[in-house]
């Protein structure tokens, strides 16, 4: 067989049903891109005035209107930008995919410096007017002098109309659309204020809305824009006070943001940006977080992985990157070796952040740990590039309030418990033991975020040697009191008066003197058993927690007089006082460790009246 060569054949009359069908994820995109393609004509016509290729307007008023006419069933976009010739008409609307802008920057890359302020590149934003109408009309006049308005008008197809216009008597572009029975939604003024502030809130150029049915033309005569938005300035420009209004305004939220992180990189790619560290009212409030990417001020999507980590989008705060390499419905990322760049970029500088905030601003940094410290633990078990560079800024806050780093703890508590990390969950509950850890002169760190059982899992398998252990965990040993008397039958006589009780879930019950002697019996739970069990709970849907339980052992304080009471009983004679009080001494043991269960706390309520009817007795 004879190799051939040809051309494949495009048939250009199905263009416009994939356009309308498949091309743009959401139908609202047209206006965006409609608005888009006016702004870029606007920033080519002062592209030409700088270079003195064009007159600057006496008012040097720059705009964009969207008209709607309800009653007519019309949407226009009208610019007074460079506008287009007959020509320039066939050359760039009748070529599909043949983009003016990068036209325009070929014929004048030797002038310009860059592009940043052209938006469009692909030259299919035009065509999503088809999406939403069924016939489009073009009225321009170009800024050539002794240019001839022309009138684009094509109904959807391959057919199309070119024509002297009447409408277009100045410089610029009116496109209309004349909406299609299925779209009239988009006729509806508050519906287009929303799309207009959802993606064009910060275009370079004012953009108004008309409604050409009212009778009040106040409201139109108010940009929808900011052209200049606060990430747009040097960081050194901005005021305290500017970025509140900024992230209220933005974001909605009444409360002051923790503090932020003004991006601000032109070499090796254009980024800018502000991410806002919010106060959280609770925890789950970090699951609400919101990222805005734009691409040269044009809103493109809210938290896009592929450029913010998951991490980052507990924070708010809005991110413009002309670079990124959009697809051509600029609505996602293509995938790019320089997306992975510019998302490490901006990972370090939020650790760069939070590393100067900590040394320069302690104060500060330890009253916003509480808010902040999800984010950081979730980000260090999510990147561990990002621990790496934040790992010595990680506090924790001790038993006296005060706040300390791992380093420290370990350093202060080396003779007491080598590299064994003792914590608290619940102060509350705890309670009992934390009393015991300060009358031994014990410290203790205090884990109440909701990520701390996976983070400390992970700082044991960063930190070599290191063991985190709660403090209602195998804490006897350090808790015992130095006595070198035989004890073993007094012992032993305890054991067995506890073990007649056959206690539930008591794995094992031991006799040892502990330092403080109020306490008659604490319950410790094995740390191993007990994240086993919490970790099981997470597939709770597998019915899993059913294959773990939390190994109890009940520690009985030879030191306590209660104890020693029972001990020296005759156990013949007040055997069923003796178990009544022996049971009492258990609840109170395992209400200290959890809460109880229905059954339990109605145990514990009737051995409480009996007790109380023995004591009236007496």
């Amino acid at each position: 067989m004879e190799k051939n060569k040809g051309n494949i054949s495009i048939h250009t009359e199905n263009i416009f049903p994939i356009i309308k069908k498949w091309l743009y994820s959401d139908k609202d995109i047209f206006i965006r891109e409609l608005i888009s393609n006016g702004c870029d004509a606007i920033s080519k016509y002062k592209r030409l005035v700088s270079l003195g290729e064009a007159k600057e307007d006496a008012d040097n008023k720059y705009s964009v209107t969207v008209s709607i006419n309800k009653s007519e069933k019309t949407l226009k976009f009208i610019d007074n930008g460079i506008g287009m010739t007959e020509e320039e008409v066939k050359k760039y609307i009748n070529q599909v995919a043949f983009s003016g802008a990068e036209d325009f920057i070929n014929k004048y890359k030797d002038q310009i410096n860059d592009d940043k302020d052209i938006i469009g590149h692909f030259g299919l934003g035009f065509y999503s007017a088809f999406m939403v109408a069924k016939r489009v009309q073009i009225d321009t006049l170009s800024y050539i002098d002794d240019a001839e308005a022309v009138t684009w008008v094509c109904e959807g197809g391959t057919e199309y109309e070119i024509s002297p216009s009447l409408e277009r008597k100045t410089r610029g572009t009116t496109i209309t659309l004349f909406v299609d029975d299925d779209s009239t939604d988009f006729l509806e003024v508050y519906k287009v204020r929303e799309i207009i502030e959802k993606y064009c809130s910060f275009l370079p150029i004012e953009i108004y809305l008309e409604d050409e049915n009212s009778e009040n033309k106040e409201e139109d005569k108010k940009p929808l824009n900011d052209t200049n938005p606060l990430w747009m300035k040097a960081p050194k420009d901005c005021t305290d006070e500017e970025y509140k209004a900024f992230y209220k305004k933005v974001f909605r939220d009444f409360n002051d943001p923790l503090f932020w992180i003004h991006l601000n990189v032109d070499y090796p790619f254009n980024l800018k940006g502000i991410l806002y560290f919010p106060k959280l009212k609770h925890e789950l409030e970090a699951t609400e977080g919101q990222v805005k990417l734009y691409n040269n001020q044009v809103f493109v999507a809210d938290n896009i992985k592929e450029v913010i980590p998951d991490f980052l989008l507990l924070l708010k705060g809005t991110i413009d990157c002309p670079d990124l390499p959009l697809n051509v419905s600029r609505s996602f990322l293509q995938k790019d070796k320089d997306v992975m760049k510019i998302s490490k970029h901006i990972v370090k500088k939020v650790a760069d952040k939070l590393v100067g905030l900590s040394k320069n601003e302690k104060e500060s940094f330890n009253n916003f740990w509480k808010d902040i410290q999800i984010f950081i633990k979730y980000g260090c078990l999510r990147d561990e590039s990002f621990y790496e560079k934040i790992k010595d800024i990680v506090i924790f806050r001790r038993l006296n309030g005060e706040y300390i780093t791992l380093k420290e703890y370990l350093e202060n508590n080396k003779e007491k418990h080598e590299n064994k990390v003792f914590y608290v969950t619940d102060e509350k509950q705890q309670s009992q033991y934390i009393k015991m850890f300060k009358d031994a002169d014990l410290d203790a760190l205090v884990l109440d975020c909701s990520l701390d059982n996976h983070f400390i899992s992970f700082l044991e398998a960063k930190e070599p040697g290191v063991t985190f252990a709660r403090i209602d965990s195998d804490i006897s040993d350090i808790l015992k009191e130095e006595n070198n008397e035989d004890t073993s039958d007094f012992n032993k006589k305890i054991e067995d008066t506890f073990k007649e009780l056959n206690i539930k879930d008591i794995k094992e019950v031991k006799v040892q003197g502990l330092k403080n002697t109020e306490t008659p019996a604490i319950i410790l739970v094995s740390e191993e058993s007990r994240r086993m069990l919490e970790m099981s709970k997470m597939f709770g849907g597998m019915d899993m927690p059913n294959m773990f339980n939390e190994e109890k052992t009940l520690v009985l304080n030879s030191n306590n007089p209660i104890i020693k009471k029972i001990a020296s009983s005759n156990n013949d004679d007040n055997k069923e006082k003796l178990q009544l009080i022996s049971n009492y001494i258990v609840d109170i043991a395992l209400l200290s460790n959890k809460e109880l269960t229905a059954e339990e706390m109605n145990s514990f309520i009737d051995r409480s009246n009996k007790l109380l009817s023995m004591v009236i007795e007496l």
